[in-house]
């Protein structure tokens, strides 16, 4: 007996690192897509702390900023987490993380494509 379909987005996500190339497939629940649902699900499934991430980019070379990013996403696309790099400049100790910055942009929700 086949399993029910659960209407999930499965993007493929993992850390930047230079010694593991190795992604893990997520899944997300259609209906709670979100930036900070991403940046959740992804954390917890990578067993790291959503404090530490810096930036979501979507490979090649797109960073994720915002709702509408999260929704594009295609099942299998490949997401990278950017940590933020510890003690390396008082400017990165100082700057805030997803969780503290805000995920909307109004003036590039205005833009159209």
């Amino acid at each position: 007996m086949a399993e029910p379909q659960l209407d999930v987005k499965k993007p493929s996500v993992r850390i930047q690192s230079h010694k593991e190339n190795d992604f893990i497939e997520v899944e997300l629940d259609r209906q709670e897509l979100s930036y900070q649902n991403l940046l959740q699900v992804s954390c917890y499934e990578l067993g790291i702390n959503p404090e530490q991430v810096e930036k979501i980019r979507k490979l090649p070379n797109t960073l994720l900023r915002k709702d509408k990013d999260i929704l594009r996403l295609q099942d299998f696309q490949e997401v990278e987490l950017i940590l933020m790099k510890n003690g390396s400049s008082e400017l990165t100790e100082h700057t805030p993380s997803l969780l503290d910055k805000p995920c909307y942009n109004s003036n590039a929700a205005k833009m159209t494509y």
